[in-house]
């Protein structure tokens, strides 16, 4: 924490008052709050064994900790205040300057797919998606920071405002039940004809709808290619459906208010997001499409759990 406030330099805002740049302690800080907590992670772990006492001292364990983990403090201190302090060296501006392509990058129509297609991905090999969220986090947050403060200027446009926030991804169009929008496929493994599937599906519907699916993915997705596949497909077909509608059409609205309660149910999170019925459309529609996708998948799974259903009764 002292390095970070370090790094984002106090300034004297009036007399005898010191405080901190709001955006530093914001949106825009949360890249150097990680880069700034990794080195000193890094500077700990150098001094993991270092002890400033003998195996067999006789003072307490707990004191004994407490002074060896003086040093390593002491060298971040003294790192942050030489390089920033006295050789005015401006580390957050470095770090935000470094990481602002990545935001550029998300907010293009390759890189907001391939970052959806990425969480689809690596969550059908059982690597859930929030993983990611170090990366996604800060910028889906400055993203929805800047969008508001153009709405607050009056400046607002589908061209200017940044599509890959929070409240869109995952509180607006794309990712009903979850991550792939696997809503669709829950209510299918419902009225599937194998009984396992069934269960599975009944057991999966009420977490489904407040769009959490950890029990569908690890229960018949992840590892398994014949839903595998079209979660990938999903995690391109979505947000391009998505970034047509919404920056090329600008038939679906982008969210104006910052709502990010993603395990409310779709389509109420929708209408908070937008108040829009154009909105509703839109999200019948991407849920249609990613219904279209899922279904071949799931009737040849479906005939392949019941035909070893059927082989097991033997």
């Amino acid at each position: 924490m002292i390095f970070f406030l370090i790094c984002v330099t106090p300034v004297v805002e009036a007399e005898g008052t010191v405080g901190f740049g709001s955006s530093a302690l914001g949106a825009g800080g949360m890249f150097v709050a990680m880069i700034t907590g990794v080195i000193t992670s890094l500077v700990f772990a150098l001094f993991a064994k270092f002890s400033f006492f003998k195996q067999d001292s006789a003072i307490p364990d707990f004191v004994r900790t407490w002074f060896d983990q003086m040093l390593p403090i002491v060298i971040v201190v003294c790192f942050g205040w030489i390089v920033v302090l006295i050789n005015n060296v401006n580390l957050y501006q470095i770090i935000v300057n470094i990481f602002m392509p990545l935001q550029g990058f998300l907010n293009t129509w390759y890189g907001f797919t391939f970052m959806c297609f990425l969480s689809c991905f690596i969550y059908s090999m059982g690597i859930s998606a929030w993983v990611l969220t170090p990366v996604g986090q800060p910028v889906r947050l400055a993203g929805i920071t800047a969008n508001l403060a153009m709405v607050a200027a009056g400046t607002a446009t589908v061209a200017s405002m940044n599509i890959y926030t929070e409240g869109l991804v995952y509180c607006t169009y794309m990712w009903v039940g979850g991550v792939a929008c696997t809503l669709p496929l829950v209510i299918m493994l419902i009225r599937a004809k194998s009984k396992r599937l069934s269960s599975l599906g009944k057991a999966c519907l009420l977490p489904s709808i407040f769009n959490i699916n950890e029990p569908v993915v690890f229960g018949c997705i992840a590892w398994n290619p014949l839903l595998m596949l079209p979660m990938w497909i999903i995690g391109i077909v979505i947000p391009l459906l998505t970034w047509f509608f919404v920056k090329v059409l600008a038939f679906a609205p982008m969210p104006k208010i910052q709502f990010e309660l993603w395990y409310c149910p779709y389509p109420i999170s929708t209408w908070i997001s937008t108040g829009s019925f154009k909105a509703i459309i839109f999200l019948i529609i991407s849920v249609a499409v990613a219904s279209v996708i899922w279904y071949p998948f799931f009737k040849a799974y479906d005939k392949q759990e019941t035909e070893a259903e059927v082989e097991a009764r033997k």
